[in-house]
């Protein structure tokens, strides 16, 4: 997809964040506009659950303000079965949402989302020996969504913030 113009795409992810017990995950959702590259909505979660994918959808799309406008956006991800379940689906035809898939075993499809994931992984901030507990994993998410829609220099976008 291509967006000329914020609230046009939204691309969207959930990833793996370690904790200090071996085999032990949280789960960071995050929705990217693709124009402006603001993340929009991010959530930390002990389990992958499509409803939390549900809620995330839905506070974003009320924290954006989406019933007023006249096109609604675009959610493009991959082919996880949490963004594609029954809930979902149900919870984006009710805001008027597109939905939007990557074409089978091709990676690289919603690349906007893994490379989001690889800057948050990579920052200097993020505890590879993992998160202590679910509120330290969601104090660092909050943290990095400041920092990357107001510090952040994106070269996607000309060197600015979102």
């Amino acid at each position: 997809h291509i967006a000329t113009a914020p609230g046009q795409v939204w691309c969207w992810d959930m990833t793996y964040l370690p904790t200090k017990v071996m085999g032990r995950w949280f789960y960071l959702y995050l929705i990217l506009d693709l124009f402006s590259r603001k993340i929009v909505g991010a959530e930390v979660h002990e389990r992958d659950d499509s409803e939390h994918a549900v809620h995330l959808v839905r506070r974003t799309a009320l924290a954006e303000g989406i019933a007023a406008w006249d096109s609604k956006p675009i959610l493009h991800g991959d082919n996880g079965s949490t963004l594609k379940a029954t809930t979902v689906l149900t919870m984006l035809n009710w805001l008027g949402v597109k939905p939007s898939y990557s074409r089978p075993r091709v990676s690289d499809d919603n690349a906007f989302s893994e490379a989001l994931f690889r800057t948050a992984k990579y920052r200097p901030e993020f505890p590879v020996q993992g998160f202590e507990s679910l509120e330290q994993a969601r104090i660092w998410a909050a943290e990095f969504v400041h920092w990357y829609n107001v510090d952040h220099r994106h070269s996607g976008i000309r060197y600015v913030s979102p």
